[in-house]
């Protein structure tokens, strides 16, 4: 049997496997598929990839489906992804382009990406320990407090109010402030801007030193606060529309989805193996164990792996259009985050 032929039949099992949810017989294959040989060649191609453990037979009919190492060899021998039509692409545009802010993001972006997949999706928020600095204001609100703003390459705005020692209204000390905060802080991490704020010392008249040190304090730790990364969820009703598809019940998949910690260790292990790629996760390649009858299709966003987001689902999915739908999604909600 020539490899060709072989990963041929495996591909045309594995559609007609997602399309219909029925076993596949060699006269069902020959019946839908143009595979230019004949029935007894079908048989025993079914039969040698069935002996390498890529087909297996759920019951004594003559029908297959695909194993997990099926869909695996499968995924891996994909050579193209069809991309979405102009009129997907703009809806998808649209539709994020209205978010009024990164959690309406987010939020926006797993309800699609259910809609899309017909399966449940996750996101981590834009992660704001690695976030980097854009701009931080610094306005006066009164002669004893001040506004700080800062802004994150996510888009996300924070605020705190703190406690001045002076007014600085009318004071060439607050232009001073400001430009060395944004000097000083522009493109690095939170953490990163937080120490060279309080290492900045002497940079300011001994008159100002005081205020300046203070200020400055202030606003690394505004910087300093660590944050609890976070995932959305949405779509898990999909899953319960699939039950025939997992092996045992629906139960472990949705105690494993309640656990937020494991969903953050996953996106965050499979956003570093795709990094601009597809990461895909199929049954037993699942490290968490509630999730060995399903698969994960993820990917990162964001210019500097920021998070990641994809879809989760049972094994028998329509891997091609998945993926492509997890990458078209991942880079608007990066372009719109970088904005």
């Amino acid at each position: 049997m020539s490899e060709d032929r072989r990963l041929e039949v495996l591909r045309a099992i594995v559609q007609d496997y997602v399309s219909t949810s029925e076993p596949v017989g060699s006269k069902a294959l020959l019946e839908r598929h143009e595979l230019g040989v004949s029935a007894a060649t079908v048989r025993n191609d079914m039969a040698a990839l069935e002996e390498e453990g890529l087909i297996s037979a759920p019951h004594t009919s003559a029908g297959r489906i695909p194993t997990d190492a099926g869909y695996r060899m499968f995924v891996d021998h994909l050579s193209q992804l069809k991309p979405m039509s102009r009129a997907e692409r703009s809806a998808i545009e649209t539709f994020l382009s209205q978010a009024v802010d990164p959690d309406d993001v987010v939020d926006r972006t797993v309800r699609l990406l259910s809609s899309l997949t017909q399966q449940a999706a996750v996101m981590q928020y834009p992660s704001l320990n690695v976030a980097r600095v854009r701009h931080i204001e610094l306005v006066p609100m009164s002669p004893e407090r001040m506004m700080v703003v800062l802004i994150l390459s996510t888009g996300r705005v924070e605020q705190r109010l703190i406690e001045v020692m002076r007014d600085l209204t009318e004071d060439e000390l607050l232009r001073t402030l400001r430009s060395k905060v944004n000097e000083i802080s522009d493109g690095l991490t939170r953490r990163e801007a937080a120490i060279r704020l309080r290492e900045c010392r002497d940079a300011f008249a001994p008159a100002d030193n005081e205020v300046a040190t203070d200020v400055l304090g202030s606003v690394a730790d505004l910087l300093g606060v660590e944050r609890e990364e976070r995932v959305a969820l949405a779509g898990t009703g999909h899953l319960a529309r699939s039950m025939r598809d997992f092996h045992l019940s629906l139960g472990p998949v949705l105690e494993a989805l309640e656990e937020h910690v494991v969903l953050l260790r996953l996106m965050g292990q499979m956003s570093a193996e795709s990094r601009d790629s597809i990461s895909v996760r199929i049954g037993a390649e699942n490290t968490v164990a509630g999730l060995r009858s399903t698969s994960v299709v993820s990917t990162s966003y964001g210019g500097e792996l920021i998070g990641g987001l994809g879809v989760l689902g049972p094994t028998r999915m329509d891997y091609p259009s998945t993926m492509v739908a997890v990458r078209a999604v991942a880079r608007y909600v990066s372009d719109i985050l970088e904005q």
